[in-house]
């Protein structure tokens, strides 16, 4: 595998064509050969001259001085003429033209202007009928495409059915694929989407090292996002190493975000690498546990939270019964005995600890 992508890297280098641009000459220069073929063939016409009759009365023209030549080279030039159009490319900001001469790379041109190359020269985009979600690049509208999913829907790429240009966008661009189910590293099923900012960097790469560099992209960031998701937890759970370095930490999907895309991030650029891509950036746009057990989770959450809510109340309400007894033996205002200090813990820990406000009961008699 390294011999080949080894092989590949060297093989196929990007050459970006500079001194190209030079339309306009040649839309002029065709211009002016076209002029020169009429003024040719009109001349050639005129300079025909008649030598008499034949045996059956039709008159006889022959060409003057160099009359024939000056038709045969005109109509000449007017057939071939139009040749050199064929070699002219026009680009926009932030687009490239990979070109091939007879089945060999010839050349990327990826400034914007007015070209004139070989005119036998034929552009390459294999990728350029593939739209990915929110890939603004190639399709405007959706409504001649046939979109191909697979059975979990983790795919959103769709085909084209008409021509597209072949032009390369280099403009940094969102791949959004759709939403994906898989299991955290407890197994419980979560539902994750992934947004990538991407662009390409090497169109020679893009090119020829892939069979399409969009499908491949999506492909790379599907099998990355399932990759890492294995690693983490939903919630953080004890006992969980999710560095590898042999230690339980406290990463999970929902609490170390900016960790977990980074790491997707890593992933996906190790292997679009070779397809001439860049990884600029990844965001977790959806995260939630499958529909399945998003309920029981909820409750679970819930519980949990109740559970601190409730270590909270009480750690407060020990504190300030010892506060009230502390305060009641320095000021000596009441003496208690064991009994009713325990007596006295027991009401102020149900008024504290509660639902409700307390509902006080006065007692206007003796307490024996």
């Amino acid at each position: 595998m390294n011999a080949n992508t080894n092989y590949r890297d060297a093989g196929i280098k990007e050459k970006v064509l500079t001194g190209k641009k030079n339309g306009i000459a040649v839309v002029f220069g065709v211009i002016l050969v076209y002029i020169i073929a009429i003024s040719l063939i009109i001349y050639g016409a005129v300079a025909m001259e008649s030598v008499g009759y034949d045996e059956n009365g039709y008159e006889i023209y022959e060409f003057g001085a160099f009359g024939g030549t000056a038709l045969i080279v005109g109509i000449v030039l007017a057939c071939i003429g139009w040749i050199p159009c064929c070699g002219l490319r026009i680009l926009d900001p932030e687009e490239a033209l990979v070109l091939t001469l007879f089945g060999k790379y010839y050349g990327t041109i990826r400034e914007a202007g007015f070209y004139a190359v070989n005119p036998f020269c034929g552009s390459v985009n294999p990728a350029a009928d593939t739209v990915l979600g929110q890939s603004r690049d190639v399709k405007k509208s959706v409504a001649s495409a046939i979109k191909l999913t697979t059975d979990d829907g983790s795919s959103s790429s769709q085909i084209s059915v008409g021509g597209k240009s072949k032009k390369i966008s280099l403009k940094i661009m969102t791949l959004s694929n759709s939403r994906q189910k898989i299991n955290d590293c407890l197994g419980n099923p979560v539902e994750i989407a992934v947004a990538v900012m991407w662009r390409v960097t090497d169109t020679a790469k893009a090119v020829f090292c892939v069979d399409n560099y969009k499908e491949y992209l999506s492909l790379q960031c599907d099998s990355a996002v399932r990759n890492i998701m294995r690693v983490y937890p939903y919630d953080v759970a004890p006992n969980i190493d999710t560095t590898g370095d042999g230690h339980a930490d406290d990463g999970s999907l929902r609490g170390s975000s900016e960790v977990v895309v980074e790491r997707i991030r890593q992933e996906i650029q190790s292997k679009v690498s070779e397809a001439g891509l860049e990884i600029i950036d990844a965001r977790i746009t959806y995260l939630a546990y499958a529909t399945e057990i998003a309920a029981v989770m909820l409750q679970r959450q819930q519980a949990s939270a109740i559970i601190d809510a409730r270590k909270m109340i009480v750690d407060g309400a020990v504190g300030m019964v010892e506060m009230a007894l502390e305060r009641l033996n320095e000021g000596g205002l009441v003496n208690l005995d064991d009994e009713r200090k325990a007596a006295m813990v027991s009401n102020l820990l149900v008024v504290l600890c509660g639902n409700h406000d307390a509902q006080p009961v006065v007692n206007s008699g003796t307490l024996y």
